[in-house]
């Protein structure tokens, strides 16, 4: 198997980052995996951000077995103490299926960039609040190849909740090219709660609507999370997800695991 050129985003942001001096850092790693809902925070400035994992979702549908794999990658390299740079894209993916049809299909994911802004800290009763503005570009291989540059604003809200547990809200909306040339705006939105064990465990629980849309635009797309998180370090993660889709667009389950590090 040949392994595709690293991203040019990706590249991009690497370029970037020693532009900036290296900043110490007081608080732990936040990440925006596992769940759906990304945090406001940024990594400050001088920090880069590595986010890993390996994806597998699996649906039956008439008959017919599905299965994707996948390894999603995101970037993050911090511009200022209110600003990141991101790249991100969900890797080499294989998509199987068996039934009255079968098939096979392998290749890369779009590459996606963006911007994300910590509009405001959390403050008594009021919630943490970052904006994510994000394009995916329609990079991949021709299998998994969007239609056209589809970009993206999502804002996310955290609230810090009594007994260690935090509230995160992420709405957001997308623009869509459909494959008869026609566009759209779709929507999306999660809602997430978290719970701290210690200082190294968490646990989360969530409902995301990646996509909100028409039948004509790809339908509306619901699933339940659950996952974890544990810190091994103050610059290192390690977590899991377990998905349950709650409509015939969404896959029937979907499992994460990932690692995610500060540099």
């Amino acid at each position: 198997m040949s392994l595709r050129p690293f991203p040019s985003c990706l590249l991009l942001c690497a370029t970037l980052a020693p532009l900036s001096a290296l900043a110490q850092q007081d608080e732990p790693i936040s990440t925006d995996r596992p769940d759906f809902v990304n945090s406001a925070d940024v990594v400050g400035k001088g920090t880069v951000q590595v986010e890993t994992g390996f994806a597998l979702e699996r649906n039956r549908d008439a008959g017919e077995k599905e299965r994707t794999t996948s390894t999603p990658v995101l970037l993050r390299v911090g511009v200022s103490d209110t600003l990141e740079l991101r790249a991100e894209t969900d890797g080499r993916v294989r998509h199987r299926v068996d039934g009255a049809t079968r098939a096979r299909e392998r290749g890369w994911a779009d590459d996606v960039i963006g911007i994300k802004w910590h509009a405001r800290d959390a403050d008594e009763g009021g919630p943490s609040v970052g904006f994510t503005l994000e394009a995916d570009l329609d990079t991949g291989s021709p299998a998994f190849r969007g239609n056209g540059v589809q970009p993206a604003l999502g804002m996310s809200a955290e609230w810090d909740l009594p007994q260690d547990m935090s509230l995160g809200v992420m709405p957001g909306l997308t623009r869509v090219k459909n494959d008869d040339g026609s566009h759209g705006v779709n929507g999306f939105f999660g809602i997430v709660l978290d719970k701290a064990w210690n200082d190294h465990f968490k646990t989360f629980a969530e409902f995301a609507a990646p996509q909100i849309a028409h039948a004509k635009n790809g339908g509306t797309q619901a699933q339940a999370d659950v996952g974890v998180a544990w810190l091994l370090t103050r610059d290192c993660q390690l977590d899991a997800m377990y998905s349950r889709g709650l409509n015939s667009h969404t896959a029937d389950h979907a499992v994460t695991v990932g690692l995610s590090f500060r540099l």
